[in-house]
């Protein structure tokens, strides 16, 4: 609104400011006109009184008595009056151009000659008249000169000619004094020289020119006082006088009355000089009366400016509240559907159910209230083209999410169709494995059941990206080691992956565990994916009291700062379903779970290189467990493998908590790693055994129905220790050989807790049998997995 107002009174005070700068310059120019005009009169009497002075020292120098010397003597003193009179004008002269400052300076230094003038005039007997009056002549001609320059830049015709006219009287007064002195020049020489001859024709010729110029100046008014003044009986006389002096010839002798020559004269310049002073009179009336109008005018603009400027200051900002009042309405209303209607739009189109949505109607009733009424100018338009915006906007997002919608329905069929099919092949390898004595097939059955588990993953996967979970129904927690070993086996590079320091007594909730595990899975896949086939990649899980903090680290080459910040970025927003996000498939589903279940994941750089996947478990998700369920993780003596597999690099495991304490401190009950299993129908008496870790990791994976009120109570490692200790006293003969002889079965009495088996600080894994625990794990999953989807 500021610029609305501002703008237009710039303009109005801009065109308001030239009008009264030039206003002003007027009046400036009008007064300093009066003050040169008045500089003019002045500068016109003081010719006058130099004229007299001439004639007087003229006089003096011719007859020499003492009535001259008076005569002379009065002059003067007029002349001194006049003279002070000029200069105070004169003080009042502003600054003009050069040529008016080189005149006022040259009457300056003629004034200050008079006073060795008049000395050399009262002190020289018998001198020139001709040179004494000459320097009278030049101090008038230059005041003559001031008089004619005033009249230069006059604007005003009337006050021009009066200026000029009073200039011509100044200049006939000067041409009749000329003729004065050049009379008594001829009887001091006592002949009519032919040079004063000369001198008086031409003094004659300039006065009837200057009369001329005068008269066709002069308004009605001032001929009539020119006309006045040259009638009487004096005109007459000195009329008859100059006849005389026109009728004398060259070199003759003047017969002339010279006292009443001079007597005639000088009444004669007194005339001009009266009839000078009221021209010059009406002159400054005029120039007074025309300051007057221009101050008058001046004022009357000014005011006019001020009004302009308040009443464009009034309408402007009328017409600017009016437009900055729709433009408020129009900014608040764009706001709204910018900030909150159409992100709660498209926040409500996210939702699984959006796909029954028609985007032509969703947009039709989200536009109904327009933006701004339409006017028929420019803002109605655009809040007409604004409301079209937002009708193509949430037609563009209604259909948007109507394709996703659609896009993940067609993933969660697809995986679910595929899922029975992964299913039936994890059933059938099962079963093969379960008659496969052969280690060489056996270990190429274990790699078919790892990718179709891979494959499950990856269902697993599209499920999510479709909005559904993953998971199944569960009674109990999982303890989080449990969990970590879970992720670890639906992973390709599973013997890659180094547990480090996971704390016993947490468990992610019983809801929560298949998503959990799922997302560390990723984590996993990703670490040993993107790091050098002979590095491993370490996991440790720590419990900080509020939240469980699960660390996932490889020693690949690690990312750049600014590709970490957009994996960041995607993790926190995971995107919505494009093919974006199923080319980059594995962060956008840890986004998603993570979304889900309200972990944060972050990506940050190792201690020295490769990049570290931090997965924090908030409180709702993690349960305490109390120590007599704290899952033991037991030695694993070596065994003779039943398949080969490619050796790992040595793992040396981190220091226990334990570790310096005295052994019997450290000690702990260690449980046994194989168990015999019951033979299978078919396969005779050959002896069998299994994992316990696939007994005690995978009793999570049972169904819900097994654990009902029938079902068999919970049993802790002390349990079965003491029911295998029972059996020790009364073995039990389960099969014998051809001879008769019972067969022995390895570890058959074996108690747990039985034998103390010091912690060592580090170990080396067996590379073939921690492929066969791992294959025999991954096999216990595939048994259940029917059930792990919500089919």
């Amino acid at each position: 609104m500021r610029l609305i107002v501002a703008a237009p009174l710039v303009a109005v005070m801009g065109f308001a400011g030239l009008a009264l700068t030039e206003s002003a310059r007027q009046t400036t120019r009008a007064s300093d006109l009066g003050v040169m005009a008045q500089l003019g009169a002045e500068a016109g009497d003081l010719a006058h009184r130099l004229q007299r002075e001439r004639v007087a020292a003229a006089d003096l120098l011719s007859r020499g008595a003492s009535e001259q010397q008076e005569a002379f003597a009065d002059a003067t003193d007029a002349t001194d009056a006049a003279v002070a009179r000029y200069h105070r004008q004169r003080t009042r002269v502003p600054a003009g151009p050069a040529t008016g400052r080189a005149a006022l300076q040259r009457i300056d230094l003629a004034l200050q000659g008079l006073p060795p003038l008049r000395a050399q005039v009262r002190t020289a007997a018998h001198a020139s008249v001709s040179a004494m009056t000459f320097s009278y002549r030049i101090a008038i001609a230059d005041l003559l000169s001031l008089r004619e320059s005033v009249t230069l830049g006059v604007v005003n015709a009337r006050i021009a000619d009066g200026m000029r006219a009073s200039a011509a009287l100044s200049k006939a007064a000067e041409a009749a004094g000329q003729q004065q002195v050049a009379v008594l020049r001829a009887v001091a020489a006592g002949q009519l020289t032919p040079a004063v001859q000369q001198d008086i024709t031409a003094a004659r010729s300039g006065f009837t020119e200057s009369s001329l110029s005068f008269l066709a100046l002069a308004r009605p008014a001032w001929r009539g006082w020119w006309e006045q003044a040259g009638s009487g009986e004096d005109a007459l006389l000195l009329q008859r006088m100059q006849d005389e002096v026109s009728r004398t010839r060259s070199g003759s002798r003047l017969r002339l009355d010279l006292g009443a020559w001079v007597t005639a004269t000088q009444q004669w310049s007194v005339r001009l000089a009266e009839l000078r002073q009221r021209v010059d009179a009406a002159v400054l009336d005029d120039i007074r009366a025309a300051h007057t109008d221009q101050r008058r005018r001046t004022a009357v603009e000014a005011a006019a400016a001020v009004a302009a400027l308040l009443l464009t200051a009034l309408v402007t900002w009328a017409v600017a509240r009016q437009i900055t009042r729709r433009l408020r309405r129009l900014r608040d209303a764009a706001n709204a559907v910018a900030f909150e209607r159409l992100p709660q739009v498209v926040a409500r189109l996210q939702n699984p159910g959006s796909s029954s949505v028609d985007p032509d109607e969703l947009a039709h009733r989200q536009s109904e209230d327009a933006l701004e009424p339409s006017s028929g100018d420019e803002i109605g338009e655009v809040g007409e083209a604004f409301a079209a915006v937002h009708r193509a906007a949430v037609r563009t997002a209604a259909e948007q999410a109507v394709m996703r919608a659609n896009t993940a329905d067609i993933f969660i069929h697809l995986s679910r169709r595929e899922q029975r099919l992964v299913d039936a092949v994890l059933a059938q390898v099962d079963k093969v494995e379960r008659d496969e004595t052969d280690p060489e097939r056996l270990d190429q059955l274990y790699t078919l059941d790892n990718l179709a588990t891979r494959m499950g993953r990856i269902n697993a996967s599209l499920l999510v990206l479709g909005g559904v979970g993953v998971g199944r129904v569960r009674q109990h927690d999982v303890p989080l080691q449990q969990v970590l070993q879970a992720a670890q086996s639906q992973i390709e590079h599973y013997a890659r992956i180094r547990l480090g320091m996971v704390d016993g007594d947490v468990a992610v909730a019983a809801d929560a565990v298949d998503e959990v595990v799922h997302l560390l899975a990723e984590l996993m896949d990703n670490a040993t994916g993107y790091s050098p086939p002979g590095t491993e990649a370490w996991v440790t899980g720590r419990s900080l009291g509020d939240r469980v903090v699960v660390q996932v680290g490889d020693e690949g080459v690690g990312l750049s700062p600014q590709r970490r910040q957009q994996l960041n970025d995607l993790l926190a927003r995971p995107p919505a379903i494009d093919v974006a996000a199923v080319r980059a498939m594995g962060l956008v589903v840890v986004g998603q779970l993570a979304a889900r279940l309200g972990v944060v994941v972050q990506l940050r750089p190792g201690p020295r290189r490769g990049t570290i996947a931090e997965a924090a478990l908030p409180r709702a998700i993690i349960r305490s467990l109390p120590p007599e369920e704290f899952l033991l993780t037991p030695t694993r003596p070596s065994r003779r493998a039943a398949r080969t597999t490619a050796a790992p690099p040595v793992y040396r495991a981190a220091p226990e908590p334990w570790a310096g304490r005295p052994a019997a401190d450290r000690a702990l009950p260690v449980a046994p790693v194989f168990r015999p299993a019951p033979a299978p129908p078919g396969r005779g008496d050959e002896p069998t055994e299994e994992l316990v870790i696939f007994d005690e990791v995978n009793h999570w994976f049972r169904a819900s129905h097994d654990d009902g009120p029938n079902g068999t109570p919970w049993a802790g490692p002390a349990d079965d220790a003491w029911r295998t200790a029972a059996r020790a006293d009364a073995p039990e003969v389960v099969a014998t050989t051809t001879s008769g002889l019972p067969r022995r079965q390895p570890q058959r009495h074996l108690v747990p807790g039985g034998v103390t088996v010091p912690r060592q600080r580090s170990e080396h894994r067996d590379p073939a049998q921690v492929a066969t625990a791992m294959a025999a794990y991954a096999r216990g999953v595939a048994g259940r997995r029917p059930n792990l989807i919500n089919n």
